[in-house]
């Protein structure tokens, strides 16, 4: 055998440069590895923001429905309700063909004007259960989001714009208003102070 197969001190350039190349590749990333993984570390937080929005959207969704669920229940009955304000009017047009102060006059009067009352008594009780609301807003400041402006009344001692007379009285259900209440508004008639104006 030659010494010179067994010493290593006799190996050849080439495979020195070999060997060098096998430790280079056992010990170093692949080239570009890093890159990889900061595009995988972006497309995981992209997913995770996706997941949260639609996690985000899917609750907004269910409170939505939640509120028209709620909204069906609580005015399921608002074309009914004010299709039975006529009966309500009617009560109050009974009452009102029959004045007060004649009504001890004859007795019949009397009784069928007693049993009307107790009829819109017990009527607008009802209504009242059923979360319907009466507005009868005379003396307050007028409010157009709950009535209708028929006419304007000069010459009263009320502030401009309260409500000085109720034509017909409005309704709401729950907080959805069913009928405005038709009203004449105070109209202030004071010449004192346009006078003062004028001449100054």
């Amino acid at each position: 055998m030659n010494d010179n197969d067994t010493n290593p001190e006799n190996e050849t350039p080439d495979a020195l440069q070999t060997g060098e190349a096998v430790n280079d590749a056992a010990g170093d990333p692949a080239p570009g590895g890093e890159g990889r993984v900061a595009e995988l570390e972006a497309q995981v937080a992209e997913l995770r923001d996706q997941v949260l929005r639609a996690m985000a959207e899917t609750e907004n969704m269910r409170k939505r429905s939640e509120r028209h669920v709620q909204d069906a229940h609580k005015f399921a009955v608002t074309q009914f309700a004010r299709d039975i304000l006529q009966v309500a009017d009617n009560l109050e047009r009974a009452l009102d063909a029959v004045p007060e102060e004649r009504r001890g006059e004859h007795e019949l009067l009397g009784v069928l004007a007693e049993g009307v009352q107790a009829v819109q008594a017990a009527f607008m009780q009802v209504m009242g259960a059923n979360h319907i609301e009466r507005i009868d807003p005379e003396g307050e400041p007028f409010d157009p989001n709950l009535h209708e402006a028929m006419f304007e009344v000069p010459g009263t001692d009320l502030p401009n714009g309260t409500v000085a007379q109720v034509i017909q009285p409005g309704y709401k259900l729950h907080d959805r208003l069913l009928r405005p209440a038709r009203v004449g508004v105070a109209k202030s008639t004071d010449t004192g102070e346009a006078k003062v104006d004028t001449t100054a």
